[in-house]
């Protein structure tokens, strides 16, 4: 069909009569805001035209008419819609292309038909449907990884359930509990006159002698404590003669009531602070005592091997605790599956250098612990260091892994247009201020509970290599240089697993 007539040219117009030329951007001008407000033509029937808007679907080209019955003949009016032939926009000239909408120009002679749909995959579209197959694919990798290492921990915890409690050759003795009535130096044999000692006489609220009084002598030591009358004090009671003085012996005070009140406190911070969920992670602390108290400890006790005691009894209360304060999710999963790859790399760093070291576990209260339990109870006094190892570390893997999952979901729905490798680069960003300062809390938490015995070694004689590489300060140093390592490489392996969840999504 031939082009149309060219639209003609006012003289008296400001610009001669031009056709307006294609905007390419900046502000839209009056007309393209509000088509016929400022000389924009406008329909017949009164609508006018539509210009450049934001998810425009693309036009269409008009289709050739061919003259047909009841069709219009060629170069005269414009086909009826009826007729099936497609209308769209009519190239004009100052047009290029021709194609486009042209801001202050419509076809004068068309009637406008239906939009054209948008093509696959442009636009913007704001649908909340189903998530994508990428997005279910990563999620059924995630059970697929989660699920074998849950049934390794039922199987664990089936296998190592400890039997029979063993009981120690030295029977243990017996608590009872009194209060300081009255403080007193004396002598710390009869008629010695060496005034050495304090006599502190007990009222026993408990035991064979309650309601009764009890004088023990304290020599005047600096390793021993100082008693103020009304200290509530524990004694212990080895099952003798219950009226003989020297059955009994001072050991400690009673210490019930503060840390009571300190547990409260810390209960009460916890529910401010974190309200429901704060009350679930008092609850997973709960579960994690029950986890040691009724598994952990009875089965290394029972003679299992204490590694494979503790990683199991480690990730039993991973999965219970992580679900049950963060929710079965799969940023918890990524979490979840992060602390377990830091767990196995603790493991194994830790019983290799133990080994090389030649760290034997004997200390003071090992061997004491050896001694009471005496040879019919195997106890493995190195696995009781890797024990420690994972345990310790557990609590501050489960910091970083949650801290990196949640801070890589926080960016995903801040930007959601950032891809798996830009979300990944973002959470290391925030995964390197993370690590500096978490090491450096693991490392001063091993060195204030090794105060006392870093004292001791500074004002021993030796040179500090002698002192670094004694076995007490080995044992911690290989504590806080592999947990260290664990949760250095606890960060990329969360953060490139919630980097991809968040950017199949």
């Amino acid at each position: 069909m031939p082009p149309p007539p060219p639209v003609p040219r006012d003289p008296s117009a400001p610009d001669g009569g031009r056709p307006a030329a294609p905007r390419t951007g900046g502000r839209r001008r009056a007309e393209d805001r509000h088509p016929g407000a400022s000389g924009g033509h406008r329909l017949p029937g009164g609508e006018p035209a539509r210009h450049r808007a934001r998810h425009a679907p693309a036009p269409r080209r008009p289709a050739p008419v061919e003259n047909r019955p009841g069709s219009a003949p060629a170069g005269g009016a414009a086909a009826d819609p009826a007729d099936g032939a497609e209308t769209g926009p009519i190239p004009h000239p100052g047009h290029p292309g021709g194609w486009g909408d042209c801001p202050g120009q419509a076809d004068l002679g068309a009637t406008p038909g239906p939009p054209a749909p948008p093509a696959p995959g442009r636009g913007h579209g704001h649908g909340h449907g189903a998530a994508s197959p990428a997005g279910r694919r990563v999620r059924r990798l995630l059970v697929a990884l989660l699920v074998p290492c849950v049934l390794a921990t039922l199987a664990g915890v089936a296998l190592l359930w400890p039997g029979a409690t063993p009981v120690p050759e030295i029977p243990p003795t017996q608590q009872v509990h009194g209060t300081v009535t009255a403080v007193q130096v004396a002598d710390c044999s009869p008629g010695a006159g060496d005034r050495r000692c304090t006599g502190v006489t007990v009222a026993l609220s408990d035991g064979p002698r309650a309601g009764r009084d009890l004088v023990q002598l304290v020599p005047n030591e600096p390793s021993t404590p100082r008693f103020a009358v009304g200290d509530p004090v524990t004694l212990s009671w080895s099952g003798a003669n219950p009226d003989d003085a020297g059955s009994y012996q001072l050991v400690d005070f009673q210490r019930g009531a503060p840390l009571g009140w300190l547990a409260a406190a810390f209960a009460l911070a916890v529910v401010v602070l974190g309200r429901l969920r704060g009350f679930a992670a008092l609850v997973g602390l709960a579960l994690s005592f029950v986890v040691l108290l009724w598994f952990v400890l009875p089965a290394i006790l029972s003679g299992g091997s204490p590694l494979a005691v503790a990683v199991t009894g480690a990730c039993l209360i991973m999965f219970v605790v992580l679900y049950l304060t963060h929710g079965f999710t799969a940023r918890t999963s990524c979490a979840v599956l992060g602390t377990l790859a830091s767990l196995a790399l603790i493991g194994v760093l830790g019983y290799l250098f133990t080994v090389t070291s030649r760290l034997t576990g004997l200390d003071d209260t090992t061997a004491t612990l050896i001694g009471t339990l005496g040879p019919g109870v195997p106890i493995d006094p190195r696995g009781l260091v890797l024990a420690g190892l994972v345990i310790g570390a557990l609590g501050a893997l489960d910091d970083v892994t949650v801290t990196q999952a949640s801070a890589v979901w926080e960016l995903g729905a801040a930007n959601p247009e950032l891809g798996v490798r830009e979300l990944f680069a973002a959470g290391m960003r925030i995964g390197r201020d993370h690590v500096a300062s978490a090491v450096n809390t693991l490392v001063l938490a091993y060195a204030g509970a090794a105060l006392p015995l870093l004292l001791l070694f500074t004002v021993a004689a030796g040179g500090v290599t002698q002192v670094l590489t004694s076995q007490d300060v080995a044992t911690e140093i290989v504590r806080t240089l592999v947990g260290s390592i664990g949760l250095v490489a606890a960060v990329p392996v969360t953060t490139g697993l919630a980097a991809l969840v968040v950017g199949r999504r």
